[in-house]
């Protein structure tokens, strides 16, 4: 289980890398569905470390909120289910 949380997240990672590059570049962009996507599907801790390195997507406050939303719906889990078992 760790590794598939470790290959999410540095994954998600490289996927900001990769559209930060494709927007320096004028380049066709990764859908930001699909960057939330990946985020909500566990690889928050890589989108947001990667955010903070490339400088990508911090200042786009619509996105910054559903990060943020996303962020929260995993914490709340991670409690729910911590409680549970």
């Amino acid at each position: 289980m760790i590794y598939v949380f470790l290959f999410i997240n540095i994954f998600s990672g490289i996927l900001f890398g990769l559209d930060k590059r494709k927007a320096v570049l004028h380049h066709r962009r990764i859908p930001e569905r699909t960057l939330l996507g990946v985020s909500f599907l566990g690889g928050s801790i890589g989108s947001a470390v990667a955010m903070l390195i490339f400088r990508h997507k911090i200042s786009k406050t619509s996105f910054l909120l559903k990060f943020g939303f996303i962020v929260l719906i995993q914490a709340a889990l991670i409690y729910f289910f911590e409680k549970k078992y």
